[in-house]
């Protein structure tokens, strides 16, 4: 008989092989083998996505989450019951806890559980893209594997929109009143960004639209033109019109010229579900005071759930204001708090089937 896997020595192993975004081949062949020893069936689907069974039920849980990590080197090591490195947070501990509950669970009761590891996350979700491009079918239930803390339950995350910005004009004296092409494109975000508060006061942080510059480049040119490139994050709110947004943007280019991405809609998830009711008990089960979270990120459940129309939630251990930080680590008690509660939820939606 097969013995449940510590979630402390997988995510440990899961740690050893980088996974930067676009880069998960290794790790995937990996967690294949791994998954494969452990029972599981696993393979990986065309996008490259790990997709493991474990049980044969009538009814089920997709547990999705990510292989990819985003860039940066952080060393693997362990201090006492915290582990240290690159995912241990976002989101290779949420996986390695799924991994080792699921493993808890018997193949013959009337659910059967889906692990799926998806490619991309962090860059393109071309591995949610491909689950839905696909055609498979929508689960009875899906739980999103990203941090959310052991005691807590993500309801919510905000969409996003990219917007790349392209100007060039002659060049002028540095003396010119009217600027440099990089002087238009600072005052372009600054006008972006008191339009985003104006329409966002007295709004909640989930509830207000975001600005952040993630490129700026300035170029002198030839001596007879110059040019500024710069690329925009855009996190947007449940309520926002895109379109709107799209137009206004447009309106104050002053002659720049603007490129979009097709954008990813905010999501929040129902909270009077079996799956809530699920989350609820266990973490009560584990002596916590279960939280909702809603979150300024975007994830792939914002991809997913909205298509196949389930009750879903996103949860895994680890303290989410260590994501893409030179200090990301989680505490083996926490990992192993979210074995037992992920368990627990299991367990109960397998009563339930």
């Amino acid at each position: 008989m097969l013995t449940a896997p510590s979630a402390g020595d997988l995510l440990h192993a899961l740690l050893q092989i980088p996974s930067v975004s676009g880069e998960e081949d290794r790790l995937a062949e990996w967690l294949v083998g791994r998954l494969g020893e452990l029972g599981f069936l696993a393979e990986r689907d065309q996008a490259g996505n790990v997709v493991a069974g474990w049980g044969s039920g009538p009814r089920e849980v997709i547990l999705l989450g990510h292989i990819d990590t985003v860039p940066g080197l952080v060393p693997v090591s362990r201090d006492g019951s915290r582990l240290r490195g690159r995912g241990a947070v976002d989101a290779k501990g949420p996986l390695a806890a799924a991994i080792a509950a699921i493993a808890r669970q018997p193949r013959d009761g009337g659910l059967r559980y889906t692990l799926i590891g998806a490619v991309e996350e962090e860059g393109s979700s071309r591995g949610a893209y491909h689950l839905l491009a696909s055609g498979r079918p929508a689960p009875d239930h899906l739980i999103a594997l990203e941090p959310s803390g052991w005691d807590a339950l993500t309801l919510g995350y905000k969409g996003s929109l990219h917007a790349g910005y392209l100007l060039r004009q002659a060049m002028a004296h540095g003396s010119a009143p009217s600027g440099s092409a990089v002087d238009q494109a600072i005052a372009f975000v600054r006008s972006l960004q008191d339009h985003a508060e104006m329409i966002s006061v007295g709004k909640s942080s989930f509830d207000r639209l975001d600005v952040r510059v993630i490129e700026l480049d300035g170029r002198p040119g030839d001596g007879l033109q110059e040019s500024a490139r710069m690329r925009i994050g855009l996190r947007l709110p449940e309520q926002l019109d895109v379109t709107e947004l799209k137009a206004w943007l447009q309106d104050h280019a002053a002659g720049a010229q603007l490129e979009f991405d097709s954008g990813i809609a905010a999501y929040r998830a129902d909270k009077n579900t079996p799956l809530v009711r699920a989350f609820l008990s266990a973490i009560r089960a584990q002596e916590g005071v279960p939280r909702f979270k809603v979150k300024s990120g975007t994830s792939d459940i914002n991809i997913v759930a909205p298509a196949w129309g389930c009750p879903a939630v996103a949860y895994g251990p680890g303290d989410s204001h260590l994501d893409h930080t030179p200090d990301e680590a989680i505490e083996l008690v926490e990992l192993e708090r979210g074995v037992r509660v992920l368990a627990g939820v299991l367990e109960q939606l397998s009563l339930r089937a």
